[in-house]
């Protein structure tokens, strides 16, 4: 049997808002030139070099769990990228919270036999696989940081709560059937997790997180905080062998790093 792919995916948007800062602050043109924000484009943060201007990188958002580290690194739950990925969103500087948004719909035909060669597969559709995301931290005295994480997805409503076709896609179950050839959409309510962060030294920080639902510490980003499929509306096949976690109600992390 041959399996045939095809699908034709548009990412349609970032939904967000930008602000400007209430305060002036002067930034060095290296900065100004990394920032590279306008009013329609999100912010794209180049956290190396603006970590080297103190002024800047006073004012901007740090990792949830560092005042010390950039805000780059932090991926899903308490999980770490590489610095150097880039962080496409939309900033929102207020007096005391900085904030941040960013997200994707796609709009996308689905059909996984396209010469009906077999029957795996399951029938063409068209749907909008999707996931928003909302965090916001302030800074809480000379070594504190308070922070809160959102991630939503409108697939129960787009996508249908019996999920999409994907040829060799296994996990989870809907109606009492396990989901064989297709993948289940998200939840509404995929993340809702607070942190606290506590600097004790130098590049030295003791964190708790609580998520409900939320992540566990052990595992790899979910896969839409991974540069290599951040814009894939397929999940890998890999995910509900390597993430598929990402999604606990009730889940604790304390961590010193």
């Amino acid at each position: 049997m041959k399996a045939y792919i095809v699908f034709i995916a548009l990412s349609l948007a970032a939904v967000g808002a930008s602000a400007q800062h209430h305060h002036d602050m002067k930034m060095s043109d290296t900065t100004k030139k990394n920032m590279r924000m306008n009013s329609t484009k999100p912010m794209v943060m180049d956290m190396g070099n603006m970590k080297k201007d103190t002024s800047m990188h006073h004012m901007m958002m740090t990792s949830q769990f560092s005042r010390d580290l950039p805000m780059n690194r932090d991926g899903s739950g308490t999980s770490w990228v590489p610095d150097e990925t880039p962080l496409y969103a939309y900033m929102i500087h207020g007096k005391k919270w900085m904030s941040m948004v960013y997200g994707s719909f796609f709009a996308r035909y689905n059909n996984q036999d396209l010469f009906n060669s077999g029957k795996r597969g399951g029938s063409n559709r068209i749907d909008v696989p999707n996931w928003l995301m909302f965090m916001t931290q302030r800074k809480v005295g000379n070594n504190g940081l308070f922070s809160i994480n959102t991630m939503f997805s409108f697939d129960p409503f787009l996508v249908g709560n019996g999920g999409y076709p994907l040829l060799y896609q296994t996990g989870e179950s809907y109606k009492g059937q396990k989901l064989v050839d297709k993948q289940h959409p998200h939840d509404l309510f995929a993340e809702l997790s607070i942190a606290y962060t506590q600097r004790v030294a130098k590049d030295a920080d003791l964190y708790l997180s609580f998520g409900y639902p939320g992540e566990p510490a052990l595992g790899p980003p979910v896969f839409m905080h991974r540069l290599s499929a951040i814009n894939d509306p397929d999940a890998p096949l890999g995910h509900h062998y390597q993430d598929a976690t990402h999604i606990t109600f009730g889940v604790a992390t304390l961590g010193f790093g």
